[in-house]
């Protein structure tokens, strides 16, 4: 009851604060208090990644955090800008938990730890490192759901142990293609059956969510029958994406998921010509909200992917995925760049843009209001 209570009141803070900011006097206004606030609000929508495998209070991705009030950070095993040769984040058991704890210590505001910890091949927790094995979502799907449930809470076990809160996993993508480069090929989907995708992410779900960490599905609307990598350039479904492909987000919203839910960067023309989903409000408010009424928070796959970065400069695309509807955006420096001005240079056009009245600043106040609530809910101090 007392955590009940406290919850009501931090979220009735967070609604009143926002109303306030988003006041048409307010948004009027050109004061550096409005700027300042503002770019406080947007830098919450960033998830970013960084080079390290210990922080100090003077290492680069606490002074961002502090200085932006990012919303939350990524870690990865491999540095790719690099070729691999430099290191990231991950080397053993004991130095990611004590990174993760120092970047909780240093960090003067609440942020998601974040990491793809799906099982399987796309994995940065792996067992050569020391951490536990954990099967594919395609082997958990030739198990049953107890089982698969029992592997989502071990994870989730180690996951809490290690201060991470959210995991960007299950994937609920249907293997439509068992030859899709990006899912099928690599074990990356539960199955062909839309309503057993739906089942085991489902338990999947509630094993991580015994251990406190937020799922985050994806990759909406649905990337399993792709022929091609969004990570190396634009994917184009059209000809290949069939309805069946939002059963499981259409079951999990209806039986009351409304967490995370991470977009696609794919082309589907028959339902947006122009723009790939995670820059399409097509996609995102028209289907994800008003369709499928999702109540959650709307996170973009990487950014930096070439589905993206090959067709649009790294501000322009920020300013359209938050017009689309994303409530946060990843910022993974870890494609084919590392770029640690990245972060600051998006806060500053996604402003300028507001300002412009090219972005509805309710955007932002919405995504922030969202942000907050979900952190209140898994208890993120």
């Amino acid at each position: 009851m007392i955590h009940n209570f406290k919850q009501r009141i931090i979220l009735t803070m967070i609604v009143s604060f926002s109303l306030l900011i988003s006041s048409s006097a307010f948004a009027a206004n050109s004061s550096p208090v409005k700027e300042q606030i503002y770019k406080k609000l947007i830098g919450q929508m960033l998830i970013i990644g960084f080079r390290g495998t210990e922080v100090t209070p003077d290492s680069y991705i606490i002074k961002e955090i502090n200085k932006n009030n990012i919303g939350g950070v990524i870690l990865f095993d491999n540095d790719m800008p690099s070729k691999k040769t430099m290191k990231r984040n991950v080397e053993n058991y004991d130095q990611v938990k004590k990174l993760v704890g120092d970047i909780k210590t240093h960090s003067n505001s609440s942020v998601f730890i974040a990491v793809d910890a799906e099982g399987g091949y796309v994995n940065r927790l792996k067992e050569k490192y020391g951490f536990t094995n954990i099967p594919s979502a395609q082997e958990l799907g030739k198990s049953s759901l107890s089982v698969t449930e029992e592997k989502a809470d071990i994870l989730g076990k180690q996951l809490k142990e290690l201060g991470f809160n959210l995991n960007f996993a299950p994937v609920v993508d249907v293997n439509v293609n068992p030859d899709n480069p990006v899912i099928g090929y690599l074990e990356r989907s539960f199955s062909e059956d839309p309503i057993k995708t739906y089942l085991y992410a489902s338990s999947f779900i509630k094993g991580m969510k015994k251990e406190n960490i937020i799922p985050a599905i994806k990759h909406f609307p649905g990337h399993g029958s792709s022929t091609s990598d969004s990570h190396l350039g634009m994917t184009d479904v059209t000809k290949t994406y069939q309805s069946k492909e939002l059963v499981p987000y259409i079951q999990l919203i209806n039986n009351g998921y409304n967490d995370v839910v991470m977009t696609a960067h794919i082309m589907n023309t028959s339902i947006d010509k122009d723009y790939p989903a995670t820059l399409s409000p097509k996609f995102i408010k028209e289907i994800l909200r008003d369709k499928l009424h999702f109540k959650g928070v709307v996170v973009s796959d990487d950014m930096q992917m070439g589905a993206i970065a090959e067709h649009y400069g790294s501000e322009e695309a920020a300013i359209m995925a938050i017009n689309a509807g994303c409530n946060m955006l990843i910022i993974s420096n870890n494609i084919n760049v590392y770029d640690e001005t990245a972060p600051s240079k998006i806060i500053d056009a996604v402003y300028a843009a507001m300002n412009k009245g090219e972005l509805d600043s309710k955007k932002i106040v919405e995504s922030y209001i969202r942000i907050k609530l979900l952190k209140t809910k898994y208890n993120i101090k």
